[in-house]
């Protein structure tokens, strides 16, 4: 159960756009980021106010870059848009959703 300061789950937040990620990531073969994805919780969303962009951390934010272990996934999505997610040391840090139909 989800305590008050708990953020929620990126599941019980977005259902249907978790069964893509993970879809998306099972066929890039990237099985263990793809196990990852119903633990993710939605800590915050991109500020970046681009119309476009629906991306949020999953992670706390870095201060500056990631650093020399991080790497960028990017599955194809099943909708019409980018699916970028930063990844390191083989945990999903931050979702970028991007040219989607907007998410509810």
């Amino acid at each position: 159960m989800m305590t008050p300061d708990e953020p929620p789950l990126l599941g019980s937040r977005w259902p249907i756009l978790t069964a893509q990620i993970v879809a998306a990531l099972r066929d890039d073969g990237e099985n263990g980021l793809a196990e990852q994805v119903a633990a993710l919780r939605v800590l915050r969303m991109c500020e970046c106010d681009d119309d476009f962009c629906q991306s949020f951390y999953t992670q706390p934010p870095p201060d500056g870059a990631y650093g020399p272990d991080h790497r960028n996934v990017a599955p194809d999505p099943s909708w019409p848009g980018m699916l970028i997610l930063d990844v390191v040391r083989d945990v999903i840090m931050f979702v970028e959703v991007l040219y989607r139909p907007p998410l509810d």
